[in-house]
């Protein structure tokens, strides 16, 4: 049996030791392989041992096989463990470090780990106000063409583009993430698209309300836009477009909008 094969054994026997709960032999078994840079499974087996160290409680030996990992450049396993670290530092709430750690993913150039490593960004982006760098790292995720991951980061990036008052912008990214998502995200899109098209639509009959001529024209733009407020939770907007119509100088205006609001009663 060739060198190869016996780690290859070693490996499969520390991760079902990991995985029946014999954390010290499988980090002894993790440990040993890890030791030798050269060696053929030594980025794997420091990823293993990493995450075995930390279920043991033992955070700083667990850092420093990740770091052993990354340091490797193993285009799998130094991306796995730089993940590994990201993940740890992000539930201390160091963000800094978190950051650090995610752009070294992005460093590893691993495709696999391009999108994941982007929405942490964005995510950590977010959580700073930085909302140019969040909406930066969304685009990127969506750029790397992820089936999976494609969709949510536009789903994010469309959330964040709704926030700032950016709807037909939020809906480009909707419609140009439909045309490739499957399953349950094309569900969740659309929902989004609908909404963009809901704000889109308030704006529009906003404008016709400002800068309408005809009081049956305007009064329409009135009744339409009060009842899609509400639609938005924004019933107490609705409430006061209803009463600019029924309190409007032009006695015209004032009676088509209170006659479709009173269809109501």
């Amino acid at each position: 049996m060739t060198s190869p094969e016996l780690d290859t054994s070693s490996l499969d026997t520390a991760r079902r030791l990991a995985e029946t709960g014999d954390l010290d032999r499988a980090a002894a078994i993790f440990m040993k392989l890890s030791a030798d840079p050269a060696g053929p499974d030594a980025a794997q087996a420091a990823v293993g041992l990493a995450v075995v160290l930390q279920e043991r409680g033992d955070l700083a030996g667990a850092r420093a096989a990740a770091r052993a990992a990354l340091a490797s450049g193993h285009p799998e396993y130094a991306a796995q463990a730089a993940c590994h670290l990201a993940r740890g530092f992000e539930r201390e709430g160091a963000t800094d470090q978190a950051r650090a750690a995610w752009q070294a993913v992005l460093g590893v150039g691993t495709v696999t780990y391009l999108p994941l490593a982007h929405l942490a960004l964005a995510r950590l982006s977010t959580q700073q106000g930085e909302l140019l760098d969040a909406e930066r790292e969304l685009r990127a995720a969506i750029s790397v063409g992820d089936p999976e991951l494609g969709p949510r980061a536009a789903q994010e990036l469309a959330e964040l583009l709704l926030d700032q008052g950016e709807p037909g912008e939020a809906a480009e990214v909707l419609l140009e993430a439909l045309a490739g998502a499957k399953g349950a995200a094309v569900g969740r899109l659309r929902v989004l698209l609908g909404i963009a098209h809901l704000e889109l639509a308030c704006g529009e009959f906003a404008g016709a309300v400002e800068e309408g001529e005809e009081p049956q024209t305007v009064a329409l733009s009135i009744e339409l836009l009060a009842r899609t407020l509400p639609l938005r939770g924004r019933a107490d907007d609705a409430e006061r477009v209803w009463a600019y119509g029924l309190d409007h100088p032009d006695d015209t205006l004032a009676t088509e909008v209170r006659l479709r609001l009173d269809r109501d009663a």
